[in-house]
C-alpha cells in the first residue's frame, strides 16, 4: 500500500525542521494575550504562518471574525486538527519568575497555555502537509483556528455551522504537567442567564409596593441549593451574581440578575437538570410576584472517548518518549515549586493521574493507556467535535507538577524551553497519528462505528440556540 511509506521518522523529521518557527509564533502570542473572541492578532499570526506553508486559508467562519481553517489537499479522507489561541483575564505575569509581577495591572495572559495550543496543532499540520506532498500521499489535512473556548465555546459555533461534518477524523492537545492520551469522558455544560424583573420601591416608606428582583435570585440560589442533593453526584452547578439591580439599600429591586451553570457527564442529564433550574427559577419568581426570562448563552456536550484513535495516539507517544527536558528545565521548575506551589497543588495535580508521580518535578514518562471509570471534571467545546467526527486528545508535559491552571504560575512557564518542548512533542504525536489513519482507512471505519455506538444514533444537536449567536457573547467575554 502506497501509504505505508508515512513512517514516523518522516512525520518527526518534519516537525523537528519547523520547529523552532512555530515555538516563536507561540511565543508572540503568548506576548498579545487576547481575550475570548478578540484573538484578532493572534489568529492573524496564525493565518499568516499557515499562508506561507501554502494553505488556502477561509476566514470569519462560523459567524466568528476570528476563527478561520487553513486546507491542503484536494482529495481522500479528510484529518482535523484542531487549535486555540485565547487568553484568560487578569493574569498577566512576567515570564521566568518565581514570585507573581503582573505585567500590567489587569492584562490578560494565557493561563491555559494556548499560545503552546494553537502553534502545536498548527506545527502538526503543517508537518503532516509537507509529508503528504512529499510521499504523495492522497489526503487532506485541515488546521482549524478556533476561537474563544475559556468564554463562549468557538467550537460549538463552529460545529453548529456544519464546519466540522464532513471530517473522518479530529485531533487535538492540551498543555499539561503529563504526557499521556485522554481517556475519561468530560461533563456536558449549559449556561443561562436568568433574568428578573420586579417593581421598584422605596423600601422603608412603601415596600409594599416593591416586588423585588433581588429577592427573587436569592431565592432561586437556595433552590439549587437544596436541589443539590438530589442529583448524580458527578454533576454540578455554578452560578454568578451579575446584576444585583443596585448598591442602593433603600430601594426594593426591580432588576436582578445571575448565570447559572450545570454540567453532567451524560447529556441527557445535563438537560434534565437545566430544566430543574428552570423549574426553580420559575418558582422563585411566582413567590416573589416577579417575572423571569431565561436565555441560553453557552453550551457544550460530553467528550465522547474514542477507544480506537486513542490506541493509535498512545502507540505513537509511547515510541516518541517523553520531552527531552535538560537541567535547566528541572532547576526552574524545583525554583518555582519551592516558591509558588504547595504540597495541595502537586497532589491535585497528580491525583486525577498517578499519585506515584508526587515526588517528581516534571513528568518524564508517558502514562499507561487505560480505560479509567472516573470523569474529568471539566467541559470543553472539544466535545461538540467529539459528537459529529471521531475525536482523539493527548495531553503533554509542559509545565512543572503541581502547575495550577488559570493562575500566575502556569502563565510564567508559558514561553518557556520547557514548555516549547512538549509542544513539540505534542504536534509529533498530533501528526504521526493523523498519517496513521490516511495511511489505514480501517482505523476511521473502526473510529466511526465506535462513535455511532457511543452516541446511541443520537444525532448532534447544539445545546446553543439558533438566535443566540457569537456578537451577543462578544462584549461579555471579559
Amino acid at each position: 500500500m502506497q501509504n505505508d511509506s508515512l513512517s514516523l521518522d518522516e512525520i518527526v523529521h518534519h516537525v523537528d525542521v519547523k520547529a523552532a518557527d512555530y515555538c516563536a509564533l507561540s511565543d508572540r502570542i503568548w506576548a498579545m494575550p487576547e481575550l475570548a473572541f478578540e484573538e484578532h492578532h493572534s489568529a492573524a499570526e496564525q493565518i499568516a504562518m499557515l499562508e506561507r506553508e501554502g494553505f488556502r486559508i477561509t476566514k470569519n467562519i462560523g459567524g466568528i471574525t476570528t476563527a478561520f481553517v487553513a486546507e491542503y489537499g484536494n482529495s481522500g479522507p479528510i484529518v482535523g486538527i484542531l487549535g486555540e489561541f485565547d487568553a484568560l483575564p487578569d493574569l498577566g505575569q512576567v515570564s521566568g519568575l518565581t514570585e507573581h509581577m503582573p505585567t500590567t495591572q489587569g492584562a490578560p495572559g494565557h493561563g491555559c497555555g494556548h499560545n503552546l495550543l494553537g502553534s502545536g496543532s498548527a506545527l502538526a499540520a503543517a508537518a503532516l502537509k509537507d509529508a503528504l506532498a512529499a510521499e504523495g500521499i492522497t489526503g487532506r489535512v485541515r488546521y482549524y483556528g478556533c476561537p474563544a473556548e475559556e468564554r463562549g465555546g468557538g467550537k460549538t459555533y463552529m460545529a453548529r455551522a456544519g464546519l466540522f461534518d464532513d471530517l473522518d477524523a479530529a485531533l487535538c492537545w492540551h498543555p499539561d504537567v503529563v504526557n499521556g492520551v485522554y481517556t475519561t469522558p468530560w461533563l456536558a455544560a449549559i449556561a443561562a442567564n436568568f433574568r428578573f424583573k420586579g417593581r421598584a420601591a422605596h423600601a422603608a416608606s412603601s415596600p409594599h409596593v416593591g416586588r423585588s428582583a433581588l429577592d427573587a435570585v436569592e431565592l432561586m440560589n437556595v433552590g439549587v441549593n437544596y436541589m443539590r442533593e438530589h442529583m448524580p453526584s458527578e454533576a454540578r452547578v455554578h452560578y454568578a451574581i451579575t446584576n444585583t439591580g443596585g448598591g442602593a439599600p433603600n430601594v426594593v429591586q426591580a432588576y436582578a440578575e445571575s448565570i447559572h451553570c450545570v454540567r453532567s457527564p451524560h447529556l441527557p442529564d445535563v438537560e434534565r437538570l437545566f430544566a430543574r433550574v428552570k423549574q426553580i427559577a420559575e418558582g422563585a419568581a411566582l413567590m416573589t410576584e416577579t417575572s423571569v426570562t431565561v436565555r441560553i448563552t453557552g453550551g457544550c456536550l460530553n467528550v465522547l472517548p474514542n477507544k480506537a484513535l486513542q490506541e493509535v495516539m498512545y502507540e505513537n507517544m509511547r515510541r516518541l518518549g517523553p520531552p527531552a527536558f535538560d537541567q535547566t528545565d528541572y532547576a526552574f521548575a524545583e525554583k518555582l515549586r519551592q516558591a509558588a506551589l504547595t504540597d495541595e497543588n502537586v497532589l491535585a495535580s497528580v491525583k486525577p493521574h498517578d499519585i506515584s508521580l508526587k515526588p517528581k518535578i516534571l513528568h518524564d514518562g508517558v502514562l499507561p493507556l487505560q480505560v479509567r471509570e472516573d470523569v474529568f471534571m471539566g467541559s470543553s467545546d472539544v466535545g461538540d467535535v467529539s459528537w459529529i467526527v471521531p475525536t482523539v486528545q493527548c495531553s503533554t508535559a509542559c509545565f512543572a507538577i503541581g502547575t495550577p491552571f488559570h493562575t500566575w504560575q502556569l502563565v510564567t512557564q508559558g514561553n518557556l524551553p520547557a514548555a516549547h518542548k512538549g509542544m513539540v512533542l505534542a504536534a509529533k504525536a498530533m501528526a504521526t497519528t493523523a498519517a496513521d489513519c490516511l495511511r489505514n482507512p480501517d482505523i476511521i471505519t473502526r473510529a466511526k462505528a465506535e462513535l455511532k455506538e457511543r452516541t446511541g444514533g443520537r444525532a448532534y444537536v447544539c445545546l446553543i440556540p439558533p438566535d443566540v449567536t457569537p456578537d451577543d457573547l462578544r462584549t461579555k467575554a471579559a
